[in-house]
């Protein structure tokens, strides 16, 4: 393994792990997949047994946090609108237009858990994949009620 000025780890030709140096230790933050325009960027986490996960969300989480911040301005701005008195029809607009916004964040985070976490899950053993369809199927549930 042959280490980078970017602070990435050459796996092979095709993968590179990228992240922070600490005492001479690599902590990965994602991975560059070589060889594809651009390379893709695929964030990494850590479960409780150590092991590297990749989440579903991460090649769009950059667009899932420019939308989530809009939503927190959305947010604040009707705070203002109940501090200055405005009507209360405008105020519930407002309202509704953020519970659209949150609603299509959390629809396009479903599809890509069930279009990467489930599908892995189910990849690796049936047991597993039934898991991770019930545990997406409480979460529809959920949403649904909201």
């Amino acid at each position: 393994m042959r280490g980078h000025d970017d602070g990435s780890i050459n796996l092979s030709r095709s993968v590179a792990i990228v992240g922070k140096s600490v005492h001479g230790v690599t902590s990965p933050s994602h991975v560059l997949i070589r060889n594809t325009p651009g390379g893709y960027r695929v964030g990494t986490g850590m479960t409780t047994t150590g092991e590297a996960t990749v989440h579903g969300y991460t090649d769009a989480k950059d667009d899932y946090l420019k939308r989530l911040r809009r939503i927190e301005g959305q947010v604040r701005g009707i705070a203002r609108m109940v501090d200055e008195d405005v009507y209360c029809i405008d105020v519930l607009t407002q309202i509704s237009a953020v519970t659209k916004a949150l609603q299509a964040v959390s629809i396009g985070l479903v599809e890509d858990h069930l279009g990467h976490c489930v599908v892995d899950a189910a990849r690796k053993s049936p047991e597993e994949g039934a898991a991770k369809v019930r545990e997406a199927s409480d979460a529809i549930a959920r949403l649904v009620r909201s």
